[in-house]
């Protein structure tokens, strides 16, 4: 009885697998770009969806990825400039770059990048009331592809002001 329930089992599983596998006449096929290493024998695949196909020939390089702001007082915003180079034959459009937080604010070109311009993205962040370490991300979609770029540093405490008490004795002569 077991053994007919697993051999049952294993069809069903088998035939779902070939359903899955076959495009409906309701659906259009989507054609993928398979790569496999040689002698693999589709063992570790790679399918690239037809999103990544368009965007291999797009590229966007960056003169730095990474920024670390280091020590910075407490109060005023700090910037930083990620320069990059379209370095692919086509126009790139940045879609949208979008801050981990609301302390951190882009800035980024709207028009298209021509092939071989440079542009940047400005990563701004407010370090008012935000004593300590910090680590932000911003991450560009564009018709390149995403991209994400960080910025960190650490915040240091402003100062206690030094307000006079009205317990000091002035007098008058």
């Amino acid at each position: 009885m077991k053994k007919s329930f697993f051999l049952f089992s294993a069809i069903a599983l088998m035939s779902l697998t070939m359903v899955a596998q076959t495009p409906s006449d309701k659906q259009s096929p989507v054609k993928t770009a398979v790569t496999a290493e040689p002698h693999a024998a589709n063992h570790g695949a790679q399918i690239q969806s037809p999103a990544s196909q368009q965007s291999s020939d797009l590229s966007m390089k960056f003169k730095n990825e990474d920024h670390s702001f280091g020590n910075v007082p407490e109060g005023p915003s700090v910037s930083y400039d990620f320069e990059f180079l379209n370095i692919s034959k086509e126009p790139i459009v940045l879609s949208n770059v979008q801050a981990s937080c609301g302390c951190t604010t882009p800035t980024w070109p709207k028009e298209p990048i021509a092939p071989g311009k440079s542009s940047k993205i400005t990563a701004t962040y407010n370090t008012q009331g935000r004593p300590g370490p910090f680590s932000k991300t911003i991450t560009v979609t564009s018709n390149a592809g995403t991209k994400v770029l960080k910025i960190s540093g650490t915040v240091e405490k402003a100062p206690e002001s030094s307000v006079p008490t009205n317990n000091s004795s002035i007098m008058k002569h």
